[in-house]
């Protein structure tokens, strides 16, 4: 088969472009094609291309753009001229113009749509009056016409079935994965630390993820100042791009003068987000909404006990394995599981151990990607 994908695949945009990546790399391996088809900003950084792949950028299209979300009058012609050329056109994402365009064109492919836990309340209730239009005009429709939904889980399939009203029949739970080979030898600990003169004495709280609200960054900030008193030498690190809450965390910061327990690294990547990881003592995402949080399995798979709410986009799976604290929506929620995981050693052990099992059992991409080819069969255009 020849696949399309088309999301805007950078560093910045986090765990769409990890996904494609390592879903990319096995389905390449079983001898099918794969292009990327990415609306980009100047200066964006473009996540990296597997071997045997193919990356087009295409320009998003001022002024219409900052009103529409990556509106790109080149995505759109690259389409017209070679949508035929696919099998599969696979959507990653809705509210943006990457998701209507194939759509726009005519042609026999068939088209997915991943929704990426857009549907949630948290992501239906930000800029709600923009979705409320999108909605009418063209958005609920074409989600019944695509060929496939893919979503992550069953609170996602209630998400979908919430919006449109009915359960679509085009509608199937396939769960994101990632290499987990990759993560299970990390660099070196204390080159992270070394970095950033942490010593090696201090208690790394480590979140990594874009500076948004809703990450939960008003949960976590006050939690870690709560958390002061009772754990005095522990230290979190806040590694991602500005999206958005970067002065709100900078006032917090300097309110509560805590310049030198709290440090900004911006973006991590490759190696140095590993090294990170490597060095942390609790990974923490206290997310109001994911759609499927890598971040959360890398530190998993790193074996980091982690703290996280259930809107991850695998809670369900959490609860059931024991594999993480999983936090209410306070920050007295998320200080107890700092203090939890970083005052009983014991607890933190067995956190880790059922969240390696966890990943190991369900989210390996040599699993999940077969389970997509799968339905991508079903559904190829004859």
């Amino acid at each position: 088969m020849r696949i399309l994908n088309i999301c805007a695949y950078t560093w910045a945009i986090g765990g769409p472009a990890r996904i494609i990546y390592d879903h990319t790399t096995e389905v390449l391996r079983q001898g099918h094609e794969v292009d990327i088809l990415s609306p980009m900003t100047p200066g964006e950084k473009s996540y990296p291309v597997p071997a045997g792949a193919r990356l087009f950028e295409c320009k998003r299209t001022k002024p219409v753009s900052k009103f529409f979300n990556e509106f790109s009058v080149e995505l759109y012609s690259f389409l017209k001229k070679h949508i035929d050329e696919y099998d599969v056109v696979h959507m990653h994402g809705i509210w943006h113009f990457g998701s209507l365009a194939p759509f726009l064109v005519p042609g026999h492919v068939a088209k997915v749509i991943t929704i990426h836990g857009l549907l949630d309340r948290w992501a239906i209730d930000h800029s709600k009056w923009k979705k409320q239009i999108v909605s009418t005009l063209y958005q609920k429709r074409l989600l019944g016409k695509a060929d496939l939904i893919q979503i992550n889980n069953t609170d996602e399939e209630e998400d979908v079935i919430r919006y449109l009203g009915y359960r679509p029949k085009n509608m199937v739970i396939v769960p994101n994965g990632m290499k987990v080979a990759e993560y299970t030898q990390l660099p070196e600990k204390g080159i992270f630390r070394k970095k950033h003169n942490i010593s090696i004495d201090q208690k790394l709280i480590l979140f990594m993820g874009r500076l948004n609200i809703k990450k939960g960054l008003d949960l976590l900030l006050p939690a870690f100042e709560k958390i002061q008193d009772q754990i005095p030498n522990a230290i979190l690190i806040l590694a991602g791009p500005d999206d958005g809450y970067l002065v709100e965390t900078e006032d917090f910061i300097k309110k509560n003068d805590l310049g030198s327990r709290i440090k900004l690294v911006g973006m991590l990547t490759d190696v140095n987000k590993k090294e990170a990881v490597s060095d942390a003592d609790v990974f923490v995402l206290p997310s109001y909404s994911e759609g499927f949080s890598i971040a959360v399995l890398e530190a998993m798979t790193s074996r980091v006990p982690t703290i996280v709410s259930d809107r991850v986009g695998f809670g369900d799976y959490i609860k059931r394995y024991d594999a993480a604290y999983l936090t209410p929506l306070t920050s007295e929620g998320v200080s107890t599981g700092l203090l939890k995981i970083l005052q009983d050693d014991e607890y933190a052990t067995k956190l880790v151990k059922h969240a390696y099992k966890m990943v190991t059992e369900n989210f390996d991409i040599s699993v999940v990607a077969l389970q997509l080819l799968e339905e991508y069969k079903k559904i190829k255009k004859i």
